[in-house]
Parts: structure tokens; sequence; C-alpha cells
């Protein structure tokens, strides 16, 4: 009892425990009105437990609805037991959540592990666009690892690379014989006298002995 004129009392109302021990609980305060039970008494949820705002939302809405049905009658105890049934509700309907919650929490993981696993799915066009990508930067690369080889002295040229890049060359050649002229100097002592060459061979069964004077 709150207080005796007008009278003004609460009463708690708790849930029957859940699956998990879980449990709702609403405190009602209710107060007389003069001309109570013909009119509906005054009434609010002074405290809860564990209750969303559209869960007080619809205790408030049971009652308005059982105040009008009993108009003209002793009414808490209906009210009471309208709430009571209403809270055991909420809980079954916490379970449910929960069960569906998790159910969306292993859906996402699961699809998100798809998308891990599977990535974007392989068309013509797509690889396509990919490979004109790639080759553009395997190129790109391979001028730049080129470029720095050259530039750090580790790289040797091929004849064919140093035509490419100086075209210079194409005529080195001919310059030369034609600067040279008849100034040319041949070291004779590099060629022997033919005599001086032992060329007979006398395991092979095919060769013949020439006569080299005569020639």
């Amino acid at each position: 009892m709150l207080s005796d004129a007008p009278p003004c009392f609460t009463i708690t109302v708790t849930s029957d425990a859940g699956e998990n021990d879980e449990t709702v609980q609403a405190t009602l305060k209710f107060t007389y009105v003069d001309k109570y039970p013909d009119e509906a008494p005054s009434y609010e949820i002074d405290s809860q437990e564990n209750l969303e705002d559209n869960d007080i939302s619809d205790i408030i809405t049971l009652l308005d609805q059982q105040a009008e049905e009993n108009l003209g009658m002793v009414m808490i105890f209906t009210l009471v037991s309208a709430v009571q049934e209403k809270l055991n509700e909420i809980v079954d309907q916490i379970k449910t959540r929960k069960e569906e919650e998790k159910l969306q929490r292993e859906k996402e993981a699961e699809e998100a592990e798809k998308v891990l696993f599977h990535g974007t799915p392989v068309t013509i066009e797509n690889f396509l666009s990919w490979k004109a990508k790639f080759d553009i930067e395997l190129a790109e690369h391979k001028r730049k690892k080129q470029k720095e080889e050259e530039q750090a002295g580790k790289i040797k040229l091929t004849g064919k690379q140093l035509f490419e890049t100086d075209h210079n060359l194409d005529t080195s050649d001919i310059k030369f014989l034609e600067e040279a002229g008849n100034s040319v100097e041949v070291d004779e002592s590099l060629f022997q006298e033919m005599d001086d060459l032992e060329l007979e061979d006398d395991d092979d069964p095919d060769y013949n002995t020439v006569n080299l004077d005569s020639e």
C-alpha cells in the first residue's frame, strides 16, 4: 500500500522462468477513483525488468482493453492475471527472438564464408579484362626491372638489343673498313707453314695422304 486516500498500491508481477531461467517483471501501480469499479482505476508501470519499450506499450494496451471489458466489476485481479499471461508470452518471444538472432548470425557467417572461398565468378568478360590489366602491369614491371639492371651494370645487352637501342651500329663495320683502308696489318706469324701441320691421322681408315708439296 502506498496510501489510503485515495487507495494506491503496487503489485509486482513476474513471469515464469524461461528455458535459460530468464524472467521478465513489471511492477503495476493502481490508484482507485471515486466511482470504481464503474470507472476503471488509474494504472501505470512503476518499474520493470528485462522489458523492451514495445513490450511496455503492449502491456498498457492490454490493460486498457481489459479495463474496458470489465467496467462495473472489481477488476484488479483480472488486470493482474492478464499481465501475468502477457509476461509469460514475452518470455517465450525472447526465446524465439534469440533463436532467430542465432540463425541469422549463422546465416550471415555462412554467406561470408562462401564469399571468402568462392570469390567472384569468372566469366569470359571479366577474365579478358583482368588479363589485359595483368599484361600491362607485367610489361611495366619488366621495363622497370631492365632499366634498374642496366643502370646497375648487371645486364649485358644482346646484339639484337644493341642494334634496337643504337641504330649507329648498323653501319659500324662499314665505317671501320673505310677508315682502315689498306693500313690493316696482319701478323703472319699467326699462320704456320702447311708442312708444319700434323694432318696425318693413321687411326682414321678413311684418311688419304695428300702430297701437299704438289699444291
